[in-house]
């Protein structure tokens, strides 16, 4: 056994295509789709199109952050707890009101937060540091307010053109819409942005073997798993599935689902891109395009395809094949399909977050291939571990809804030991560990 720390080296299949260069090969394919105009909040997670430029100061005026009375500093230079200063209230401003009188020396106005400062104010003093809620409970009119602190000139004032200018460049073009992004084309005034669409992703899988889930069970058959975790994962990364269903094994019920498949922005078929696999899927496909069958060094998921199919229209839809088994869908997609749609989305930083991690136990790795272990991430201590979610077989499902997180063992060495630092990819970003 090798001494701790230092496994042995594999010597890999250099026929292979290493993950980085698959992916290059597909991002290579993959353009940004057009604009679409929507409503603000329907554009959440979407991509800018043009800068946002304000048309106006944000606040328009200079206006009160507090509930108080708007005065000049000058007026109760003098004040204290002891000595407070007694001022004459001439009016009172409510948020959306422009004011009507002017504020002199000794004089104050009731203001709410967010009205604009009349004319001649120069501070906000907060209702708590007068005595007006004594005057209140004593029945006397609020004519007078006798103030108790001496301030600066602007408290609690909020400038005008303080969160933004007039021709100001507000949100940058490429920007991804967040609910703040939201807010601040909404204080814009605007209630639709131009955005990036969505892409619209089919999703196809295939063989006589497969029912659809509600289905009477029939012995033989299995649940069709992939086209659901598959789009599920489409609408997390922002595309909209369009799910096609289940082509049977004939030609008649593979070409009529490609052709329906063709009408969206790439197609993702999920078995029959293994070299033992049925050939009238790649038959039909190669048909439809032209197709590249890859072995990828990674586990799971080492045979994948990709290419662009012709649709009837004349339009390029790129397509990737992704392996049959459960695991090595997700993992694959994960790889390789979310990029995809990051890049038609015009995102940018395709790859998931990660964390170093200490290993709990070992990731063998027996044949030379990028290994993505499926695992639970936690915290203790501040230091991030990383144990295995059980067996790692390709057609464990559950395993992979126990991970959050792929521990990856390079294609270079033979094991991770436990103890050791391993990079982890993170599939979610849980709170109770981040």
């Amino acid at each position: 056994m090798a001494e701790h720390g230092h496994p042995p080296r594999h010597h890999y299949d250099a026929s292979m295509l290493s993950v980085e260069e698959a992916l290059e090969r597909i991002l290579g394919y993959m353009h940004v789709l057009e604009a679409e105009e929507k409503p603000i909040l329907d554009a959440m997670e979407q991509v800018l199109v043009d800068d946002v430029v304000a048309a106006r100061d944000i606040p328009p005026l200079d206006n009160s952050a507090m509930d108080g009375y708007a005065l000049q500093a000058a007026s109760v230079e003098d004040a204290s707890e002891d000595h407070p200063v007694v001022l004459k209230v001439t009016g009172v401003v409510a948020a959306g009101e422009l004011p009507d009188v002017r504020v002199g020396p000794g004089e104050a106005v009731r203001i709410m937060t967010g009205a604009p400062v009349p004319e001649g104010a120069d501070t906000v003093i907060p209702f708590e540091e007068t005595d007006e809620l004594e005057r209140r409970d004593s029945g006397l009119n609020l004519s007078e307010i006798a103030v108790k602190v001496a301030v600066d000139i602007g408290r609690d004032v909020r400038p005008a053109g303080q969160d933004a200018r007039r021709g100001e460049r507000v949100l940058e073009r490429g920007s991804i819409l967040r609910p703040s992004e939201v807010g601040v084309l909404a204080a814009l005034g605007h209630s639709t942005v131009s955005v990036v669409r969505r892409p619209v992703v089919a999703i196809l899988s295939t063989g006589d073997e497969l029912l659809e889930p509600g289905d009477p069970y029939g012995v033989g058959g299995i649940y069709d798993s992939n086209s659901y975790s598959v789009a599920a994962l489409v609408r997390r990364y922002g595309g909209i599935p369009n799910m096609l269903g289940i082509a049977r094994d004939n030609l008649d019920s593979v070409n009529a689902k490609l052709r329906e498949g063709l009408q969206s922005d790439i197609l993702i078929t999920s078995a029959g891109v293994s070299k033992g696999d049925y050939d009238m899927v790649k038959d039909v496909l190669t048909q439809h395009g032209e197709i590249d069958f890859w072995s990828v060094r990674m586990k799971p998921a080492k045979p994948l395809a990709f290419g662009v199919l012709t649709a009837q229209d004349g339009r390029q839809v790129p397509h990737l094949g992704l392996p049959g088994n459960p695991v090595s869908a997700m993992v694959a997609f994960e790889q390789f399909g979310r990029a995809a749609i990051y890049k038609m989305l015009g995102r940018t930083g395709y790859q998931k977050p990660r964390v170093q991690a200490i290993l709990d136990e070992p990731i063998h790795n027996t044949d030379g291939r990028r290994v993505f272990a499926r695992a639970v991430v936690t915290k203790e201590d501040g230091i991030y571990r990383a144990r295995l979610t059980g067996a790692q077989g390709s057609n464990l499902l559950t395993s992979m809804a126990r991970a959050n997180g792929l521990a990856i063992c390079p294609e270079d060495l033979s094991r991770k030991e436990a103890g050791e630092v391993v990079d982890v990819q993170m599939l979610d970003w849980p709170e109770e560990v981040f």
